[in-house]
């Protein structure tokens, strides 16, 4: 049962819906403004689970697969359509919740929010090729070495950006530092897309025979670690220094951001050996569970 549940979870992509949620808290915390309303978080939810899951439609009704994430949607075909169908339908109730209660403040967002609305609508469109091939034929997924900053791009877009876009229809927040929010969204990024690189690596034989380039199978494991993982890293890092340094916090807190690049760092290098499905899922995945309890712990120390 034990067993069931946790594949439910996590080949679902139940927790990945979850970790939207988290990093998206960690935003509001870190820059001190409101937190969104519960719609908007369930919305969030959905459409993100909803997402992810959309990858594994072509393996609903194949043959049987070593792969077990492949395997666990084959065998369990029917619910994934359904449950596809009923978070369909979930975003779009509570989309109509929200465009009826706040529409009209629409009209009162900046073209720039509108602008970063639409950019990181189109990449996450664009990342699995969903507008007609005779109007636009780019699939940013098949393009190995632009895929993990693709999906790094998205994810820091649309838990540090859009959460704040949504703020000023809800709450009518419209001050906030951009300082700030530049050094949060790129530390956002490279830290997911590092963490999309590192599930490249499970992916390594069936992306060499798709001769799909990703930076492991253009580089190899070892100098893919070494010359671009933990460069990125540190780029990372560097946000987050100057973050802290901006912002006058003390020690503490410092220490407490610090962590999640840490693991980070050590989980790259534990790479050099063939890890489990779950070990991607859990472990890599649970670093951004883990970055954004720090970031919201961290807040908690400063005056």
């Amino acid at each position: 049962m034990a067993e069931r549940l946790v594949k439910f979870i996590f080949f679902g992509n139940y927790f990945v819906g979850f970790l939207a949620i988290a990093l998206s808290i960690e935003t509001a915390v870190q820059l001190h403004l409101p937190f969104n309303s519960v719609v908007y978080y369930l919305l969030l939810f959905s459409c993100t689970v909803m997402y992810y899951t959309y990858a594994y439609r072509g393996v609903l009704r194949s043959e049987s697969s070593s792969n077990l994430r492949a395997e666990w949607y084959r065998q369990h075909y029917t619910l994934v359509a359904y449950t596809q169908w009923f978070l369909l339908i979930v975003c779009v109730v509570l989309s109509g919740i929200m465009l009826t209660k706040d529409y009209k403040y629409l009209f009162h967002l900046s073209l720039l929010s509108w602008l970063i609305v639409a950019v990181i609508l189109l990449a996450s469109v664009l990342y699995y090729g969903l507008l007609p091939k005779s109007f636009f034929k780019i699939n940013l997924r098949n393009t190995g070495w632009l895929k993990a900053f693709v999906i790094g791009f998205v994810w820091a877009g649309c838990v540090s950006l859009i959460p704040l876009v949504v703020l000023q229809v809800e709450s009518k927040v419209y001050a906030i530092d951009p300082v700030l929010l530049i050094g949060l969204f790129v530390k956002n990024w490279m830290f997911c897309t590092v963490n999309a690189m590192m599930f490249d690596f499970k992916d390594y034989a069936d992306d060499s025979n798709r001769q799909l380039q990703t930076f492991v199978v253009r580089f190899g494991l070892n100098r893919t670690i070494s010359f671009i993982i933990i460069p990125l890293v540190l780029i990372g890092l560097a946000c987050t220094v100057a973050f802290t340094k901006y912002r006058h916090l003390g020690a503490l807190p410092i220490s407490i951001l610090l962590i999640p690049f840490l693991l980070l760092l050590i989980v790259s290098y534990s790479m050099y050996r063939q890890k489990s499905i779950f070990y991607y899922l859990i472990v890599i995945d649970g670093l951004v569970l883990i970055k954004a309890l720090c970031g919201i712990l961290a807040m908690q120390f400063v005056s």
